[in-house]
């Protein structure tokens, strides 16, 4: 796999190839700290990103593709099919906070009413669907920018999951809690959509073989700030993401005897999930503390063909993280402080795609510091787009290259100030890794 930083002229591999491998591992060290992409996305170890716009460019369907053959599928907009696990539950609980805060969901009253009859346990249906409904209309601010009313082709609503924590767990309900980043806007007008952060608790019920929302409460949740060497973008930069232009993320919480994610659907929805969970597990802080964890993750996503550079490269990187933060394999510092690193995708978008080949490009955004005393260390936000190159092969798609692109950097959250760096402690661990897609 490649990892190295895009240059304004280079594009995406023609379907059918993938880029030479190489073992340049991307990088950038400031102020004693790396500020590190193990997957192509940035994780913020340090103050320290590259800033650059992005490029140009609805219907909840859109925001919520078909998902692989055998897993999670998709019924009026909404993935349902899950599996009984905690995982599943935890990927329940994203999606369905995914698809109540997309701009199809909060712009359109006969899909969102179609969405809630799809999510909702039985005899919640009435309550949630006006739950919805007041939503939708409290976001009307939010998604016409500084318009005098909410275009739905130009509004721009993406969440992103940074944690899951399973407040509660049995073979009849689920409780999680997530920690999400949202970005909410138009792609019209001058004001940049802007960032923000909520903690939101889904009760689940285990209901006619799948996992259904009894019920989702909302509250603002830790809010980090974004890395100081990113600049946000200007309005028009966003036109790729609206809903015609990009779809949400799928989360399945399948896993196969490893605890890695099972063979993906041989189709471009299979493509998309596979380049989201390696955004994913690449973000998670096991990368760097735990070896074993990351070879073995390393050789259930990564192509045979550039395995042994990769895992030379990203041993080099969780090294260099390591001693610059002062990190043990407990993922603590001497004093107790605990390293944080979470990734989320936002959206995706395909670039191409053949049976042996495909690019996909995703729009995530990566959290990264380390929870303690030290303010100075405190995580941060960095918005980044990526693009994952794959190739088919042993039944399922394989990464050969995650490369970074452009920035997409949403307005910094308003009249809200950054939480201490010891309450992001909360959202650190394995136990509060995200399900994967």
């Amino acid at each position: 796999m490649t990892w190295r930083s895009r240059r304004k002229n280079d594009s995406p591999p023609k379907a059918g190839g993938a880029r030479k491998p190489s073992a340049k591992l991307w990088g950038i060290a400031a102020g004693g700290a790396a500020v590190v992409t193990a997957t192509g996305v940035i994780v913020s170890l340090a103050t320290g990103n590259p800033t650059a716009p992005a490029p140009a460019s609805s219907a909840l369907a859109h925001s919520a593709p078909p998902v692989s053959e055998g897993g999670v599928r998709e019924v009026d907009g909404v993935p349902v099919g899950y599996p009984h696990t905690q995982a599943g539950a935890k990927a329940a609980a994203a999606n369905y906070t995914t698809v109540s805060g997309s701009a199809g969901f909060l712009t359109n009253k006969e899909l969102r009413h179609r969405a809630v009859s799809v999510m909702a346990a039985q005899g919640t249906a009435a309550t949630a669907t006006e739950k919805a409904d007041h939503a939708a209309a409290g976001a009307v601010s939010a998604l016409r920018g500084d318009d005098s009313k909410v275009s739905a082709k130009q509004a721009i609503s993406r969440t992103g999951v940074l944690s899951a924590h399973v407040l509660g767990f049995d073979a009849h309900g689920a409780m999680v809690r997530l920690w999400t980043t949202t970005v909410r806007g138009s792609a019209a007008g001058h004001a940049t959509p802007k960032a923000g952060f909520q903690s939101v608790t889904v009760t689940l019920t285990w209901e006619s073989n799948d996992w259904k929302l009894k019920e989702s409460a909302s509250s603002t949740g830790l809010v980090s700030p974004i890395d100081a060497r990113q600049a946000s973008n200007v309005t028009s930069d966003f036109a790729g993401y609206v809903s015609a232009a990009a779809e949400d993320p799928v989360l399945s919480g399948a896993a196969g005897q490893d605890g890695f994610p099972t063979p993906y659907g041989h189709n471009e929805q299979g493509t998309r999930a596979a380049a989201v969970s390696a955004t994913m597990l690449y973000g998670d802080p096991r990368f760097f503390t735990d070896e074993d964890w990351r070879h073995r993750m390393l050789k259930a996503t990564a192509a045979p063909s550039v395995l042994h550079s990769v895992i030379s490269d990203t041993d080099s990187t969780a090294r260099l993280v390591m001693e610059n933060r002062g990190v043990g394999a407990d993922g603590k510092t001497a004093d107790g402080s605990e390293l944080i690193t979470r990734t989320a995708a936002l959206a995706t978008r395909a670039i191409s795609h053949s049976d042996q080949a495909a690019s996909v490009e995703l729009w995530t955004a990566s959290v990264g510091g380390v929870a303690g005393k030290d303010e100075t260390q405190r995580p941060q936000i960095a918005f980044l787009r990526m693009t994952v190159d794959l190739l088919w092969e042993d039944g399922t798609w394989k990464t050969t290259a995650v490369t970074p692109s452009e920035p997409l950097v949403p307005s910094p959250p308003a009249m809200q100030e950054a939480d201490s760096a010891d309450s992001f402690a909360d959202v650190g661990g394995a136990s509060n890794a995200p399900a994967t897609a």
